[in-house]
């Protein structure tokens, strides 16, 4: 990770924010949400951005502005980037149909993916990724260790990790469009959802997620689920009381009951991955005239400005 000399001070500007040690708090970033969310963001019309020498760079462009409009807005001290290492987890050894319905990456946004990480080890910010895991296990276990010292953020687009939502760790799922994000504390979370962040692993349990590739309860929907774990308070307790729940609930998920487990293991974020990440790892010392002359190898030439605004070096 880069250093710099001790004598000088970093102050990042985020409105009212300035960031010191006073207030530390890290921002757990789910790097494949911001890299795909770059990419469409940044292919409409089927135009793609890349460099004079043809490398295709609007993923990469996409993540670094996503990236530092988070910082502006939520002020980190500290940041670490999260990376899926493969499609093989120990999720797919459970069910080999886990993810199996994900379409193969657009052809130029692949050399993109090593790029990306390049980019962000130029804004010294260190990449994490575990074989055998996802980054939602490195995240979530990240969020535990460092919820110990200082409040958490994980930016994601990913509803599943509202599980991970603690009394320091808050979950910014990102909308769409600039600078809108939907932040979720227990109070967010229990006001919108109804749903505390265990129930929201059961709820994923009973309704299964289309997007990970795993069904849950057949006929059962995301009404009839929230309804059971509001009056029962989880699965055990659903399980437990089958013979109050409707004919029809409980014949749907007696026929199921098995795949119900198995979609309640694939849901959970496991939070004791083995991720070698320290606090002082995590530790953001941004150098501006390295950045600046990383985005202007890429002809980031805008994120350039963009990098001087939040970025004051004395």
């Amino acid at each position: 990770m880069h250093t710099r000399p001790r004598e000088r001070k970093t102050v990042f500007r985020s409105g009212e924010i300035s960031l010191n040690e006073i207030n530390p708090k890290v921002m757990l970033v789910d790097g494949m949400a911001l890299l795909f969310r770059g990419y469409y963001a940044n292919a409409y019309g089927g135009y793609i951005r890349k460099t004079k020498a043809g490398l295709p760079t609007n993923a990469v462009f996409g993540f670094v502005r996503y990236l530092l409009d988070a910082c502006r807005t939520f002020g980190p001290s500290h940041i670490v980037c999260c990376w899926d290492m493969g499609s093989k987890t120990f999720r797919t050894e459970k069910f080999d149909a886990y993810k199996g319905n994900r379409p193969e990456a657009p052809a130029d946004l692949i050399p993109q993916f090593d790029l990306v990480k390049e980019v962000v080890s130029g804004l010294s910010i260190p990449n994490v990724g575990i074989s055998g895991y996802e980054a939602d296990d490195c995240i979530g276990t990240l969020s535990k260790q460092f919820g110990r010292h200082m409040d958490v953020y994980v930016l994601t687009g990913d509803h599943d990790m509202l599980q991970l939502v603690d009394e320091r760790v808050k979950v910014v799922i990102m909308k769409k469009g600039p600078s809108n994000y939907a932040v979720y504390d227990k109070e967010k979370l229990l006001e919108e959802k109804q749903l505390t962040p265990q129930q929201f692993i059961d709820l994923k349990g009973l309704i299964g997620d289309t997007s990970d590739n795993y069904p849950g309860v057949k006929g059962i929907g995301e009404k009839t689920a929230t309804k059971l774990l509001i009056e029962y308070g989880s699965i055990d307790g659903i399980l437990e009381n089958l013979h109050l729940l409707p004919k029809g609930v409980k014949a749907k998920i007696e026929a199921d009951v098995e795949m119900l487990h198995l979609c309640r293991e694939l849901a959970t974020i496991y939070c004791e991955a083995p991720v070698a990440c320290s606090v002082e790892d995590s530790h953001w010392r941004p150098d501006r005239a390295q950045i600046a002359t990383l985005f202007e190898e890429l002809e980031f030439n805008s994120l350039v400005k963009e990098v001087g605004k939040l970025i004051e070096v004395s």
